[in-house]
């Protein structure tokens, strides 16, 4: 079973996601990126799923830290910030970008996707 990190500073987010993907994948939740970076210390995860803005550090930080220590692993961002950033996110490479409000169906497919190439990047 895939393991899935998932960090949002609005708990109401943080349980629509994990009401959404626990069924079918162990989750493990924080509400603050520090919280998130001290995980990632202790766990390897399949996808990373972090909102960008928060108090303290940010998703870019997370985003940073993973693409550094496990680079296979997708990093989905999710923000109700200016699409501009898109492209930077990507470039710094963030597996994919979603717009707040985000339909349920879309984090599942992106889960789906993520999961899926990071199957191809390890055996790669």
């Amino acid at each position: 079973m895939a393991t899935l990190l998932l960090v949002d500073d609005d708990r109401a987010i943080l349980h629509i996601l994990y009401d959404l993907l626990s069924e079918a994948y162990e989750c493990h939740t924080a509400d603050r990126a520090e919280q998130a970076l001290e995980y990632l210390e202790v766990e390897t995860y399949d996808v990373v799923i972090t909102d960008i803005s928060m108090p303290g550090l940010s998703g870019v930080e997370i985003l940073r830290r993973v693409k550094e220590r496990m680079p296979a692993t997708p990093v989905i961002i999710i923000s109700g910030m200016v699409r501009g950033m898109k492209h930077d996110l990507i470039a710094a490479g963030a597996f994919a970008f979603l717009s707040k409000p985000f339909q349920l169906e879309e984090i599942e497919d992106a889960v789906v996707r993520a999961i899926a190439s990071r199957g191809q990047l390890v055996v790669e």
